[in-house]
């Protein structure tokens, strides 16, 4: 049966490169950006942009029911209130996150991942976080630690919370991460011979077992998440079990290849509102 169910992914991935021709030749991000919502549209008539925010929730009205049911009490609450603890506790010197960031840490989530001219690659938001650690004299946190990082992540991103996505690609040196992170999205890996676009593009909306695939518009608005519960999964965490799901050998969280492919990743939900903190099964 899982045999099947592949064979079948594979099959319906066979078109993807006419499909999506503007995105994966070279173009710029937003005509990448209006390829993408040209192909879900056509293909989704009566689902509205918007409401890709919500990822597979977009394709069942039941699930999401129950999703904003679920987020009228959210299990999770906790988990923020750590995460505010952590970002309301002062540094050694006395500063805190809102110190060292733009607009005191408000209202920027949207703009992360972004090209960092002075050091020459992709910063994401965790990357901030820790920037700013380390300017006022404190450690780094691991970019794979959820009890330290990814909680002050999920807290800081509520702070942004309907900010729409807005990720800019300026320059050359921009512009080539940004190409690295569409390759890896479209690139074939693992044994299972499997690209991020092959669930999230062509198969978007396609049940897998008892799950519906979402699609790669509206993803990068809602991480972290919490699956099941009080489960935190960060947007690489969930890259990394990506890699994995079709045996491949996943790259370090934080790594310039995950860097920029959450860069291009992102910035197919530009102009969309941030949703900070959710629920996922």
């Amino acid at each position: 049966m899982k045999q099947q169910i592949i064979m079948k992914l594979l099959t319906g991935v066979a078109g993807l490169g006419i499909a999506l021709g503007a995105a994966t030749a070279h173009a710029s991000p937003e005509s990448d950006r209006q390829e993408f919502i040209k192909y879900y549209t056509s293909k989704y008539p009566n689902i509205k942009l918007e409401d890709y925010v919500y990822g597979a929730l977009a394709f069942d009205a039941d699930g999401k029911a129950q999703y904003e049911a679920i987020m009228e009490f959210p299990p999770f609450e906790g988990e923020i209130e750590a995460g505010r603890a952590l970002w309301e506790t002062p540094f050694k010197n006395g500063k805190t996150y809102a110190d060292c960031l733009p607009n005191g840490g408000r209202q920027i989530a949207g703009n992360y991942p972004m090209f960092d001219d002075a050091k020459g690659k992709v910063v994401t938001l965790e990357d901030a976080l820790n920037n700013c650690r380390v300017a006022n004299g404190e450690a780094p946190y691991k970019i794979s630690d959820k009890n330290t990082l990814g909680r002050l992540t999920a807290y800081m991103r509520t702070l942004s919370d309907g900010m729409p996505m807005n990720i800019k690609v300026e320059g050359p040196k921009a512009t080539a991460a940004y190409e690295d992170g569409k390759k890896t999205f479209f690139s074939r890996k693992g044994q299972l011979n499997f690209a991020c676009a092959s669930c999230h593009v062509q198969n978007a909306g396609v049940r897998l077992r008892s799950e519906l695939i979402s699609p790669a518009i509206g993803h990068a608005v809602h991480w972290p998440v919490f699956r099941g519960g009080e489960n935190l999964v960060t947007l690489q965490n969930r890259y990394t079990g990506c890699f994995k799901q079709v045996r491949a050998v996943p790259p370090a969280e934080g790594s310039e290849t995950m860097n920029n492919l959450e860069y291009f990743h992102s910035s197919l939900s530009n102009g969309l509102p941030m949703k900070a903190s959710v629920f996922r099964k």
